[in-house]
């Protein structure tokens, strides 16, 4: 099915259907947009669009009598006289003849369409209600399908602008793009219906119930109504809220305004509310209304809403046809070159289109002076020798819908690649090949050799060298002067051995225990070889490139021994290749087992074995080269204390223990106290080491259970009075309760009886 895409805009009017719309049926579509120009100031545009082939059609109003009125959401069905802000008359400035769509075969040729455009500015003061600007007219045509008495049924062309649009001087969209008012039935339409907003907002898309107003019928041109809301004309334009059209559901609906589909049961159009593009494939033929909305939202506030309506005609249309050949070259869409190497008899693919409305054709070449017509879709040319051929493919001869296209079919000489392959198979080396290629026309102009290894070559006789062993398919491909190509493909089975066995480490002298990759560096070389490694110190291997743990000092011959997958063998030796030397064992025990900030002197004792040297990092950046250091730490804490110790030869051992300094606190509470004034021993108060401890509190009960003394300060004790500010206490003995937690948050609870004498 032919998929046409209209971005111009067209009108037709149907003999028949012109006949029947006479008076001032004219009108098919129209759209009021404006731009904020600052300070209340507003410019507005109304583009009225009208059919100009019609019969006693008339032409647009000399003036748009337009109404501004302010309201607000459900204020407007309540409009007052006072509501009415102001009218415009404004005259009809340019007018100007759309293009017709510039595609062929359109039935029936007769488009027309004429834009009329009124322009205009108001000032309009900011206000916390909306202004509505609002242009009615009759009438619609008679013959459309999709709406109820569209004789009486006129149109209102409006806009609305909100305060939060005027708060923010917005303009609205404008639509780039009057859509086509001619479709064609069964034909995939793709319409841009997109606008474009000078602020840069969010815009959404929708289908929308055109706006009725302006009536038409025997009341509407009558003249006594015929500036009224019902009439032909209302001067100025009527207050809204403003009528939807009335549409014939259930077939015909806002959402579905070209109707139904029968294969699917969802509406024929359909446009992305993102991009506004309109898609569909139209069904009924016909007159249809439409109406589609743009509303303008930024930061998800709405700003403004773009009412546009306009009529479809959806006529039957004859797609155009393409003649269309597969061919080598084509030039200018018209001339199409197939090359036939070596073969006279050639089968011409035919890739015309659209195929279903191809209802005749014919092929026509002329050979050796005479006429051959062939009637196959693609045909078979039986061709009498090497030379040039002309030929024309016709596609519905002699009418307004066919097409030609002319072929030239060029007869070349044959050529055949071909090449052959030298190498030795047991050992690796490079591949020679040899082109073998011959072309009738003597003359070979390109090479193109494909190793099967991601290499290529343009040389005539290449040799090339793999790196990867296997079945390698190579090919050639050869073309002459004519163009003419050809290719040869063999497989080559390369299954050498490397002509050197290459590993790495080449040396290698390191501490025992020592762990070390092999690295095969021969080549070619895959999982496929058969490969076995002897390490010397009674370790093998058979990966391509092992890793091998040395756990004795000495030193070691490698030896790799290698066979292909067709038998072909290889090996190397490698003399002391591996030095292992002796390395000692780091070992060391310390006392105390828990120092603390008490005792924070801890001695070491090495136990290290094989041993000349030691170095100690105690963790907090001090060091010592004694065998058996003594250290005191500078405070709390745990720390990382390495021992380091080196062999004789060099190689060294490390050994890492955690010390843990506590931080330690220590507590005593007296048994007694004499709070008698004389100095001596007059205030019961616990000593120790505190330094860290957190939480603290002390409470002193008498025998009665009462709380007679309480601190949370470590350093204040009881002085024999209540809470030490009350009467004295008497002799005797009480209770004294202590709880803290220390420097790593463990608890502490101390309980004694004080006896307190004066």
């Amino acid at each position: 099915m032919q998929r046409i895409i209209l971005l111009k805009i067209s009108f037709f009017c149907l003999l028949i259907l012109c006949a029947l719309a006479a008076e001032a049926r004219h009108i098919i579509g129209g759209v009021i947009t404006y731009e904020c120009r600052g300070n209340g100031r507003y410019d507005f545009e109304i583009k009225m669009y009208r059919d100009c082939f019609c019969n006693n059609c008339a032409n647009f109003d000399p003036q748009a009598f337009v109404a501004v009125y302010e309201c607000n959401g459900d204020d407007c069905s309540r409009l007052t006289q006072s509501s009415f802000v102001q009218r415009a008359n404004v005259p009809l400035g340019t007018v100007r003849q759309v293009d017709a769509p510039d595609y062929p075969c359109l039935i029936p040729p007769n488009i027309c369409v004429e834009e009329g455009v009124y322009n205009f500015t108001l000032t309009l003061p900011p206000s916390n209600n909306s202004y509505h600007i609002s242009y009615q007219r009759c009438c619609r045509n008679v013959t459309i399908n999709n709406i109820i008495d569209p004789e009486g049924t006129g149109a209102t062309f409006t806009i609305e602008i909100t305060p939060e649009a005027q708060r923010l001087c917005n303009s609205s969209p404008k639509f780039d793009n009057f859509p086509p008012t001619v479709i064609c039935a069964g034909a995939e339409l793709v319409f841009d219906h997109s606008a474009t907003d000078k602020d840069g907002d969010q815009l959404v898309y929708e289908f929308c119930a055109p706006l009725a107003g302006g009536g038409g019928g025997a009341i509407g041109v009558n003249p006594a109504f015929f500036n009224t809301c019902q009439g032909a004309y209302p001067a100025p334009a009527c207050p809204p809220p403003y009528n939807d059209v009335i549409f014939r559901a259930p077939l015909f609906t806002p959402g579905a305004p070209l109707g139904i589909s029968q294969a699917t049961g969802r509406s024929i159009l359909r446009i992305d509310p993102n991009t506004g593009i309109i898609t569909g494939t139209p069904e009924l033929l016909g007159q249809f209304v439409v109406g589609i909305c743009v509303s303008e939202f930024r930061d998800g506030v709405l700003l403004s809403r773009v009412f546009r309506d306009f009529q479809f005609n959806v006529a039957n249309c004859e797609p155009q046809v393409f003649a269309q050949v597969r061919a080598d070259e084509v030039i200018d869409g018209q001339q199409y070159f197939i090359n036939s190497c070596g073969a006279t008899e050639v089968t011409i693919q035919n890739e015309s289109f659209i195929r279903q409305f191809i209802r005749d054709y014919e092929w026509r070449f002329d050979i050796n002076g005479q006429q051959a017509v062939y009637r196959d879709w693609s045909p078979t040319v039986a061709f009498p020798g090497e030379g040039n051929y002309r030929g024309q493919l016709l596609l519905n001869p002699g009418t307004d819908c066919g097409d030609t296209a002319q072929v030239f079919v060029n007869i070349f000489p044959a050529i055949e690649a071909d090449f052959s392959f030298e190498y030795d198979t047991c050992v690796a080396g490079p591949v020679q090949f040899t082109d073998l290629s011959v072309s009738g026309s003597g003359q070979i102009t390109e090479r193109d050799w494909r190793f099967g290894d991601g290499e290529t070559s343009t040389l005539r006789n290449p040799a090339h060298i793999y790196r990867d062993p296997g079945n390698i398919p190579v090919s050639l491909t050869v073309t002459d002067i004519n163009r003419c190509k050809d290719t040869r493909t063999q497989t080559i089975p390369y299954f050498p051995v490397p002509a050197l066995l290459v590993i790495s480490p080449s040396s290698f002298t390191g501490c025992v225990p020592a762990s070390i990759f092999f690295n095969n560096l021969s080549f070619p070389i895959d999982e496929t070889y058969d490969i076995r490694w002897n390490f010397g110190d009674g370790g093998s291997a058979q990966d391509i490139s092992p890793t091998h743990l040395y756990e004795t000092p000495g030193t070691f011959t490698v030896s790799v021994n290698l066979t292909s997958p067709i038998g072909c063998q290889t090996d190397t030796t490698f003399r002391d290749l591996i030095t292992i030397q002796p390395s000692p064992e780091a070992g060391f025990s310390f006392s105390p087992d828990d120092p603390s900030n008490i005792d924070p002197t801890v001695f070491f004792t090495d136990q290290s074995q094989r041993a000349i040297r030691w170095l100690w990092d105690f963790g907090d950046g001090s060091s010592s080269i004694l065998q058996n250091p003594a250290y005191t730490f500078r405070d709390t804490g745990m720390y990382e204390v390495k021992q380091i110790v080196t062999h004789p030869s060099g190689c060294m051992d490390t050994l890492i223990r955690i010390v843990d300094v506590r931080p330690e606190v220590r507590y005593f509470l007296p048994n007694a106290f004499t709070p008698n004034g004389d100095g001596l021993n007059d205030t019961y108060l616990g000593k120790g080491l505190m330094v860290g401890a957190t939480n603290f509190q002390m409470t002193i009960w008498n025998r009665w259970g009462e709380l007679i003394f309480e601190t949370n300060n470590p350093e204040e004790g009881w002085n024999g009075r209540k809470f030490n500010t009350g009467q004295e206490s008497p002799n005797g003995v009480y209770v004294v309760v202590v709880t803290f937690r220390g420097p790593r948050n463990e608890p502490f609870e101390f309980k004694t009886f004080a006896t307190l004498i004066r």
